[in-house]
């Protein structure tokens, strides 16, 4: 015991610093990302959907054509992002789709919507996954769910405090001779473009770099993930040999595409709520025969991601101290799936967002913890690829979610159906998680020790 406590040490604050000084600044880089990819969904119901003469079908395809634009680049990007290092390239995308959103502020017809936020995904493509895969670099896998649990904060607090900024900028009309969603655009883009430039000469590729460690935490950290990944390449899995180094490898993997569909269902109800949650709200003023001003409507869109951040963190925590296992991420998607549909049959406003809340509590939950799944058995250029691929399916259900909810919203002339399938795809999210850990546990019975069902995706 006396040898294994100065390991102990050294392990706390090795993973403390990669938290305090790592972890933030990524976080924020997100924060503005998110913020940046979502904007759209602000500025439609506040002028630019009446500007620009939008049908919410076209508004949809305009919000989900940016996924088009990042499945393009995405698995390019992020095996670039692993040859040439996370610090140049992430500052590269930050700095490009910084310039892309700032030309939104001048768009001015539905074809150079559609043109901008196809480019825009083109330029953002890779930011996530590659955020995703820097980060679980640095730390070994029993650290991993706390790390990205602390990661995916910036997504739900982007839209609570995202929300309130975007409407005090959009009641900015008439500064510079721009209507107000044109000076949100405006201003909601320069952060990625310093941020771009700062995360150039702040961030760091690998431990071993990394001079605010100690010798003997940047030896831990060195020793602990060459060690993970050696036994990962070392494992022998006669299926499909998951733990290559390949591009082959991830795409001839059944656990990625199975876990791929999983994300699909998770990112769709995560996009429809995103991009259509500010168009529902303004609906209330017609279905309830009431009036909001714009900063009401930001602070009534924010409501429910505040709740889903508090969760959020504390499922993490629990799927660190406890265990990360499959009920961490098929739990919430049941709950969502089936809360989902009920929002709408509500019969007020303040029900209807807190059916809502339940939802995005749901998703937030989950996403994180999913996200540690993947790096326990890809390692190198197959994790990059991998983790590409997943995300890939994410931005495939961004764009559907984007369309088809738009789309389904004009044909039945309201949002109950397009609600009623992000509950179904969520569900279908449930299952393949279950049947995937029984299947592999099943086919591996020691890799199911300490009744930890996770265990057997490795």
């Amino acid at each position: 015991m006396g040898a294994d406590a100065p390991v102990a040490a050294v392990e706390r604050t090795a993973i403390k610093k990669v938290s305090v000084r790592l972890v933030p600044f990524v976080a924020l880089m997100f924060f503005v990302n998110y913020l940046d990819r979502t904007a759209v969904s602000f500025a439609e119901p506040n002028g630019m959907g009446a500007d620009l003469a939008l049908t919410a079908a076209q508004f949809g395809f305009a919000s989900g054509i940016f996924f088009l634009g990042y499945i393009v680049l995405e698995v390019p990007s992020n095996m670039a992002l692993h040859r040439f290092g996370a610090r140049r390239w992430l500052a590269r995308i930050m700095v490009t789709w910084g310039i892309v959103s700032l030309l939104f502020t001048w768009v001015d017809s539905s074809g150079q919507l559609y043109t901008l936020r196809f480019l825009l995904g083109v330029a953002e493509a890779g930011f996530f996954p590659g955020a995703i895969l820097f980060l679980s670099q640095w730390v070994p896998s029993r650290h991993r769910t706390k790390i990205l649990g602390l990661f995916y904060l910036a997504q739900p607090l982007t839209t609570v405090l995202g929300a309130p900024l975007a409407g005090w900028l959009i009641g900015h009309h008439g500064l510079f001779g721009l209507e107000g969603w044109r000076v949100m655009f405006l201003f909601v883009s320069i952060p990625a473009i310093l941020l771009g430039v700062i995360a150039w000469f702040y961030l760091i590729d690998k431990p071993a770099d990394a001079k605010w460690l100690t010798p003997d935490e940047r030896d831990w950290l060195t020793d602990a993930l060459a060690t993970e990944n050696a036994r990962k390449v070392g494992h022998d899995d006669t299926r499909d040999q998951h733990a290559k180094g390949d591009l082959k490898t991830a795409f001839g993997s059944g656990r990625v595409w199975v876990l791929a569909l999983v994300y699909f269902g998770f990112v769709y109800g995560l996009y429809a709520l995103a991009f259509f949650l500010p168009t529902i709200i303004n609906g209330f003023q017609d279905q309830y025969d009431t009036t909001f001003s714009v900063m009401d409507k930001a602070w009534i869109t924010a409501i429910p991601y505040l709740p889903a951040a508090v969760v959020l963190f504390f499922w993490t925590r629990h799927a660190t101290r406890h265990g990360t296992r499959t009920w961490h991420v098929a739990g919430p998607a049941v709950v969502g799936g089936v809360s989902i549909p009920l929002a709408l049959s509500m019969g007020s406003p303040a029900a209807t967002i807190a059916v809502i809340t339940v939802t995005a509590c749901s998703i937030f939950a989950a996403l994180p913890v999913f996200w540690s799944v993947p790096s326990r058995f890809l390692t190198g250029a197959a994790a990059a690829a991998g983790i590409a691929l997943i995300n890939t399916a994410g931005n495939i259900a961004g764009f559907a979610a984007g369309y088809i909810t738009g789309w389904l919203k004009d044909w039945t002339g309201a949002y109950y159906v397009p609600l009623y399938l992000v509950g179904f795809f969520m569900l279908m999210s449930a299952v393949l998680m279950i049947w995937l850990s029984a299947r592999n546990r099943t086919a591996d019975p020691a890799s199911g020790t300490d009744q930890e069902p996770m265990e057997a995706l490795r």
